[in-house]
C-alpha cells in the first residue's frame, strides 16, 4: 500500500551539498517526488550563527511509518548527525516526518512561516499538474 508522505529537510552544515546528497538519498525510498524550492532561514533555539538550508519534499511510500523514520534517522547519522553535534548545534542534515498520510507530525513546525509557504508551494505545484 502506498502512503502519502511529506518530509522536511534541513541543514545548517554544508547546506548545499547537505540537501543535494539528502534529496539524492530520499529518491531511494520514496516515489513520485517533488521538491519545493530552497529555504533559507535564520538559526533559532542555539548559540551557532550558521543558518538553515530548508526544503520540503512530497512522495508516497510503501514503507510504513515507523520503518520510514527508522530510514531518515539513518540517513542523518549517515551524514554525521550525532548527539555530540547536536548539542553543539550543528546540523548536517534534518528529515522529518511532517505528515505521513493524514497525520501530521510535528505540529510546531507547521506553524512557522517558511513551512507554511513551502506547503503553499507543494500546493501550487498539484494545481498545475
Amino acid at each position: 500500500m502506498e502512503h502519502r508522505v511529506i518530509i522536511a529537510l534541513a541543514s545548517n552544515r554544508y547546506q548545499k551539498n547537505n540537501l543535494s546528497k539528502a534529496r539524492r538519498c530520499l529518491e531511494e525510498i520514496v516515489h513520485h517526488l517533488r521538491f519545493t524550492s530552497e529555504h533559507w532561514t535564520e538559526p533559532c533555539n542555539t548559540n551557532r550563527p550558521d543558518n538553515y538550508l530548508n526544503q520540503i519534499a512530497e512522495g508516497t511510500t510503501e514503507l510504513d511509518e515507523a520503518a520510514l523514520n527508522a530510514r531518515l534517522k539513518q540517513t542523518e547519522l549517515n551524514f554525521g548527525r550525532t548527539g555530540r553535534k547536536r548539542r553543539l548545534g550543528i546540523v548536517p542534515i534534518d528529515l522529518d516526518i511532517l505528515q505521513y498520510d493524514d497525520d501530521k507530525r510535528h505540529l510546531s513546525d507547521w506553524s512557522r512561516s517558511y513551512v507554511a509557504d513551502l506547503i503553499g508551494e507543494l500546493d501550487g505545484q498539484q494545481a498545475q499538474s
